[in-house]
């Protein structure tokens, strides 16, 4: 470019002004332009991988607690036969070891009764007021014009908040009015006329002189767990067995049917290499963000608390409640690695305290203080880094604005050189016409000189 110009100017007249001005421009411009080129590439790079670094953080932080929320990582309980019972792990607390025998002799049921035939289900049965009472409590049933009729009994019962469910049914040309209570031996009720009700009314009641018929009476689940009885009003049982929910389907007395656990061991293992890679690649992520010059402080924050995590105490085990526990390390460089033989290891020893830092326990004294979970945790620092004004969302706000000053520069920067391009164009497009007029006057002054010689030699 510089030969270029240096050559133009010895040529005098011969000056090439439009690649002169091209020639200038570009010296002027490249170099500004180039810079903020360059800074622009580099901010794109740190939101780019700022993006990246939130999407890993999300997305594993959000993986993890679904896999705990649908029980990938909670031991499973098996029974030897679902055909009497079935038997499923409460979310947030552990079905340990447990091995025991169940018997069940006898399912709960919930009292029903049944009415006559009604021929019109719309037509008047009588008005006046009944007492349903249930498990000892007395409701108010009352039947008047606007509902004096089989619906308007069932209606009335229905949104009396008593306990017990009306509904009815057809049968032999008519219809039937259908009772049923909750399940368990103290929830049987009675239906009574009072004593200034209809005569129509009795025939809807249960009880001494009640016209409905007993269908089936109200029951106790009756069973028992390695020789220890229980009675529990409903069939869902969950405050026996320590962190499993037992559904029992039908009695089969004598029939002993073994309930016990076993341990998503290889998920378990899984989780954790999983959660070494991922974490890996979030730290790559942030540190890229972090790498270019700017704002890094509060990236370095947020990379130290992720560093943080392996020796975060996050269940009450005694000895195995830290990541570091487990196998897992920190190298050199500031990323994870996953000591396998470490983590079959405690494993083997206890399973129970591994599965405890992905599915803590919530029974007795355990809360999120005292066993957070690594879900937890992560949860926790995942949602302080993207709310508003948290690391990740002041970040992203700075790199956005840098992006849109140095937006804004380069179009000043165009604009200062278009300025300047077009001084040069009026400035050399002057220094032109001078050239030119010069050349005008050397070519006729060369003309007269040579007139002048070839008079002389005549």
């Amino acid at each position: 470019m510089v030969t270029s110009i240096i050559n133009s100017l010895g040529f005098g007249s011969g000056i090439d002004t439009k690649q002169l001005v091209t020639d200038l421009a570009a010296a002027s411009r490249e170099p500004k332009v180039a810079r903020i080129n360059t800074l622009t590439q580099q901010n794109q790079t740190r939101i780019s991988a700022l993006a990246q670094a939130r999407s890993d953080l999300e997305g594993f932080a959000d993986s993890l607690a679904q896999m705990i929320s649908d029980g990938t990582l909670r031991s499973t309980p098996t029974v030897s036969d679902d055909s009497v019972l079935s038997a499923t792990a409460r979310a947030g607390i552990h079905a340990d070891s447990f091995a025991a025998t169940v018997v069940v002799n006898q399912l709960a049921h919930a009292q029903s009764t049944y009415s006559g035939v009604v021929a019109d289900r719309t037509a008047a049965i009588g008005t006046g007021t009944m007492t349903l009472t249930v498990g000892g409590v007395a409701t108010t049933i009352t039947i008047d014009a606007a509902n004096n009729s089989l619906d308007g009994l069932a209606n009335a019962i229905n949104s009396s908040g008593g306990g017990v469910t009306a509904s009815i049914i057809a049968d032999q040309g008519g219809h039937r009015l259908i009772l049923k209570g909750p399940s368990g031996a103290t929830n049987a009720f009675t239906l009574a006329a009072d004593a200034n009700a209809d005569p129509g009314l009795s025939a809807f009641a249960y009880g001494a002189d009640g016209g409905m018929t007993l269908g089936q009476s109200a029951a106790n689940a009756e069973f028992s767990i390695d020789g220890v009885a229980f009675s529990r009003a409903s069939n869902t049982i969950d405050d026996v067995v320590p962190g499993m929910s037992l559904t029992l389907k039908k009695a089969a007395p004598g029939q002993p049917v073994d309930i016990g656990a076993s341990r998503p061991l290889d998920m378990i293992k899984q989780t954790v290499g999983d959660f070494v890679s991922v974490y890996n690649q979030l730290k790559k992520s942030l540190s890229s963000a972090a790498g270019q010059s700017g704002s890094t402080t509060a990236l370095r924050e947020l990379e130290r608390e992720l560093s943080g995590l392996i020796g975060t105490v996050i269940s009450s085990h005694p000895t195995i409640n830290k990541l570091t526990d487990i196998g897992v390390s920190t190298t050199k460089d500031g990323l994870l690695a996953l000591d396998e033989t470490k983590l079959a290891q405690v494993l083997a020893a206890d399973a129970g305290a591994v599965e405890a830092m992905f599915n803590p326990r919530r029974d007795g004294g355990r809360t999120e203080t005292s066993d957070p979970g690594i879900a937890f945790v992560l949860d926790s620092i995942r949602d302080r880094a993207i709310a508003t004004d948290g690391v990740i969302d002041r970040v992203t706000k700075s790199l956005n604005s840098r992006k849109e000053t140095l937006a804004d520069q380069l179009e000043n920067i165009e604009m200062r050189e278009d300025a300047y391009r077009a001084r040069l164009e009026k400035q050399y497009g002057s220094l032109d016409a001078k050239l030119a007029a010069f050349k005008a006057t050397q070519s006729y002054l060369e003309q007269q000189i040579k007139m002048w010689t070839n008079q002389g030699n005549d």
